[in-house]
């Protein structure tokens, strides 16, 4: 698979999101229940969500094998007040690395492999940010886009 990898800025984006600390690899066990109280948020909220998009950011550590924090959120219309675990905050802003990841999230890795090998040979390094806004599910699983955001210093 061929990826492209773009340079942009990017403007922060408002969010409905629900932090958690997570082990290396454990992402795809503790998205569902932090999203979906995201979602059940949401819709006792009339006119906060608008066709946004799940966002999950990321929060990179310096220190390998350490837990890793995790926005798991919703774009939203504005702000609100925080409500148990769901609360308001944004993607960050700034110069990023972006990619479209097209097919099943099971390979998102070679999307990410591919951000990473263009920071190396462009001698770019990471601000330590990275976030997925995923697209609508397509029939096709293969057809279905995510966008890799990575935040550069």
């Amino acid at each position: 698979m061929t990826v492209s990898v773009d340079v942009r800025t990017v403007l922060p984006c408002k969010l409905a999101a629900v932090r958690r600390a997570v082990a290396p690899g454990e992402v795809g066990s503790a998205w569902g229940p932090a999203v979906g109280k995201v979602w059940n948020f949401i819709r006792s909220q009339p006119g906060l969500w608008s066709n946004g998009h799940n966002v999950f950011v990321y929060h990179h550590s310096n220190e390998p094998g350490t837990p890793i924090l995790c926005d798991f959120g919703v774009e939203v219309t504005r702000t609100f007040e925080t409500a148990g675990e769901v609360y308001a905050t944004e993607t960050p802003s700034g110069e990023a690395a972006v990619a479209v990841h097209r097919g099943t999230y099971d390979r998102l890795n070679e999307t990410y492999k591919a951000i990473d090998e263009w920071m190396a040979a462009n001698r770019r390094e990471s601000a330590g940010h990275s976030w997925e806004i995923y697209g609508d599910p397509t029939p096709d699983p293969s057809e279905t886009e995510t966008t890799i955001v990575r935040l550069l210093k």
